[in-house]
């Protein structure tokens, strides 16, 4: 049984980070240090729990994860490339830490630095050289912006380092995965029916169940079974029921249960270990070093022709140490090959590295508007077509967020009203398959601050519909709109009550609550097939 005051202090913690406004992760990590000054440790449940939040998350990725994101040059080559020059450079400044630590204290009193040679150097620097795949997917699914250019860039180098990391793990080891894990080859021509099967299940408490059958079982416990890393299963499961479009409504349907689970991760990352004086003093030189790492990044995303937010949110959005750190860190002291006082240093480092990453990324769009005019101008011919200028053409309206009420909205403008209509999304997928039913659509990315300033909106556009799922998303264009000095008039849809008078403050002239909106209706609908008049026709 898990401890209550486990939970107590997780929910006081974030609810803590919430009031200082900050992400409620930070909240959890700090939880997790608190009970653990308080001589708990972790317990054999809540690490289950932990890990079947990193797995489920794995999995979740993979439902909308399109592969071809990986076979994409600026991801693999970024990732590879990222991973040898930070190891390089690591190793560099930690060598010259280690002279300096020598020429300051001298050989009689070797501190945890200077006592570093180079098998501890590579792997060290090796640990640090990963970014963190459950914090910045939590960040991104925060900010709904898994789908947008950077998000995309993002998870896929996280993946490729996920790749990395079963290669390494591979090798320290020194087993090869089982002969039958060839096996799992086969499980390509059985994807069409797994998808069939997710089909079946239809959209209750049977879709979430296979689901989790799908990611736990045959995903996480097949590829463990043969030797194969078993996030990694999750992970290409979900990629195989990616192309079926009910992959999205388990997705959703899975978010709540998996952002509860990963409560637990945050709470064991900071129960690891607890750090002395001088640990806690080499911790922050470590994440001291953070900078290096983003640097190498944005050096790199640069060379791959695009947009500057692009790179520089990536860039900040994986400018963290990741989890993997510590499973390196626990071999490398069962191998000798670190003292286990590094394992303390790293569990810190990683820590401390969520916090300052969580800080920078809730400023990140602000950072980016500081950084972009210093940084050299891009070639537009070069950009890719997501990137480019985007035009409304002869369109009347404009929907933004082509869900399931954005496409009712866009077929009831160009049917009942004879408008042309422009939809616009920021989820390829999505772009793709409703432009293949005939929808005049685009991709781009409304909570984009550059969207606005690549998109040329014409004089003929007299509306423009915010149904963007997220409040944040529609309140930020609606204020882009608004800066921009739009003529026409502007529609949004919330989905709380209390969001209503925000939005109506910043200058919507129409305002639509998604449930009472679909309840009147349906009362209406219901009372006149009933025969029933209203009160206003009765008093006509």
């Amino acid at each position: 049984m898990i401890e209550p005051i486990f939970i107590f202090t997780a929910f006081v913690s974030g609810l803590a980070a919430m009031f200082l406004r900050l992400p409620p992760l930070v909240g959890f990590l700090a939880g997790g240090f608190a009970l653990n000054a308080l001589g708990y440790d972790e317990t054999p449940l809540l690490t289950v729990i932990a890990h079947l939040g990193v797995t489920l998350m794995l999995f979740t990725i993979g439902l909308k994860l399109n592969v071809r994101t990986l076979l994409r040059r600026d991801v693999w080559c970024s990732a590879s490339l990222h991973m040898l020059a930070t190891v390089a450079l690591l190793m560099a400044v930690l060598a010259a830490l280690k002279g300096v630590a020598i020429a300051t204290l001298g050989h009689t009193q070797v501190g945890l630095i200077a006592g570093l040679d180079a098998n501890t150097l590579l792997v060290l620097a090796f640990a640090l050289s990963f970014s963190s795949t459950v914090f910045v997917v939590k960040v991104l699914e925060k900010r709904s912006e898994t789908q947008a250019a950077y998000g995309r860039l993002a998870i896929g180098i996280l993946i490729m380092q996920d790749l990395f990391a079963v290669v390494f793990l591979t090798a320290s080891t020194g087993t090869l995965p089982s002969p039958w894990a060839l096996g799992l080859f086969l499980l390509l021509p059985l994807a069409p029916w797994l998808r069939r099967l997710l089909e079946r299940m239809g959209h209750g408490e049977m879709q979430m169940l296979c689901g989790v059958v799908m990611a736990l079982v045959l995903g996480y416990g097949l590829f463990e079974a043969v030797g194969v890393k078993g996030d990694l299963g999750a992970l290409i499961i979900g990629m195989l029921l990616a192309p079926h479009p009910a992959a999205q409504t388990l997705s959703r349907s899975m978010f709540n249960i998996k952002e509860l689970l990963l409560v637990a991760f945050f709470l064991s990352i900071g129960l690891t270990a607890l750090p002395t004086w001088s640990l806690l003093g080499v911790a922050l030189v470590l994440v001291a070093l953070l900078p290096l790492k983003s640097l190498l990044y944005q050096l790199i995303f640069m060379r791959f022709g695009m947009r500057h937010r692009t790179s520089v949110l990536s860039t900040l959005s994986l400018s963290n140490y990741s989890e993997f750190g510590l499973i390196v860190g626990a071999i490398a002291v069962t191998n000798g090959w670190l003292s286990p006082e590094w394992l303390v240093v790293v569990s810190l480092a990683v820590a401390l590295s969520f916090v300052a990453s969580a800080i920078i990324n809730s400023v990140s769009e602000q950072l980016y508007r500081w950084v972009e005019p210093r940084l050299p101008a891009v070639d537009e011919t070069k950009l890719s077509p997501s990137d480019r200028p985007i035009e409304v053409g002869d369109a009347e309206a404009v929907v933004m967020g082509m869900g399931r009420i954005g496409r009712s909205v866009y077929r009831r403008l160009t049917k009942e009203y004879g408008i042309k209509v422009l939809g616009i999304d920021s989820n390829p997928k999505s772009v793709k398959a409703l432009g293949d039913q005939g929808f005049n659509i685009v991709e781009g990315d409304a909570v984009d601050s550059d969207f606005w300033d690549k998109m040329l909106m014409s004089s003929q556009v007299q509306l423009v519909v915010l149904a963007m799922p997220h409040h944040a998303g529609n309140l930020f264009a609606l204020k882009q709109l608004r800066s921009r000095h739009f003529p026409g008039k502007i529609t949004a849809v919330v989905e709380y009550l209390e969001e209503i008078d925000t939005i109506r403050e910043l200058g919507a002239h129409a305002v639509y609550h998604v449930y009472d909106e679909a309840g009147r209706a349906l009362a209406d609908s219901a009372a006149e097939e009933a025969g029933i008049t209203s009160r206003a026709e009765q008093l006509g």
